[in-house]
């Protein structure tokens, strides 16, 4: 799996852009049905969480993410290689608009984020759809099903001849709003899709926006929980159903 390559690439040469557009002050979804709750207080993750990139434990009652698979290393088989990827856990809940709220801690993580997919969807890599990143630095939201994971350009980004075309695609399918975060400090993330957009706040507060037409994806049957480095904590996790915050 190259995605996570890809992204790091992408985002360590990313600039703050001094134009981006301003965040929704207000909340852009308004919650229905709480489809999901999880404390953490159990001994270990719930059998309802799908092990997609080793490792995740429970940790203090807190879901811990540590990135396990660091680097490139050959398959058993010797014929391939698995990459390195960030520590990734999974739960199949469908939604089209949500509200997904947590904790977050850096406890040594690079990067900590909640991604939807669906893996039945055969125009982006491994049906990514979309997904909001955060750093100590900043907030990323990106478009991969229109964007990054589409297939003509995830194919683009193993050839350098095509940098220029591929940039030029990717124009508007991602977002990165500087922050200030402390390591070992827990925060209150929130994170709304509706429609064809997607809005970050942090402790209540905006901390990232954009809209792309892949956010619009009308079955984003897979939430996952990605961390990279080591050690990411999430804790009092709560998924719901949602719609417009106005009519």
């Amino acid at each position: 799996m190259r995605c996570f390559l890809i992204l790091c690439t992408m985002l360590t040469s990313a600039v703050f852009a001094a134009d981006l557009p301003p965040i929704p002050a207000a909340a852009i979804a308004r919650k229905r049905e709480l489809l999901f709750a999880d404390d953490f207080s159990g001994a270990g993750p719930a059998k309802v969480w799908q092990k997609v990139v080793p490792t995740f434990v429970v940790e203090q009652g807190a879901l811990k993410g540590t990135q396990t698979r660091d680097k490139d290393v050959p398959s058993a088989d010797g014929k391939s290689v698995i990459k390195a990827h960030a520590a990734v856990h999974g739960l199949e809940i469908p939604t089209k608009d949500s509200v997904v709220e947590c904790r977050i801690k850096f406890g040594g993580a690079t990067m900590i984020d909640v991604e939807f997919d669906d893996r039945k969807y055969t125009g982006a890599h491994y049906g990514h759809l979309c997904r909001a990143q955060v750093r100590l630095n900043g907030v990323t939201l990106i478009d991969e099903r229109d964007g990054t994971m589409r297939n003509d350009i995830y194919a683009m980004s193993k050839d350098p001849n095509q940098k220029a075309e591929r940039g030029r695609l990717l124009k508007g399918r991602t977002a990165t709003y500087p922050a200030r975060l402390e390591s070992g400090k827990w925060y209150a993330l929130v994170v709304e899709t509706v429609g064809d957009t997607m809005r970050v706040t942090l402790d209540g507060k905006p901390a990232g926006y954009l809209r792309s037409s892949g956010i619009a994806h009308a079955t984003k049957s897979k939430i996952e929980l990605g961390v990279a480095g080591r050690d990411g904590f999430f804790d009092d996790l709560k998924v719901w159903n949602a719609g417009p915050a106005s009519p």
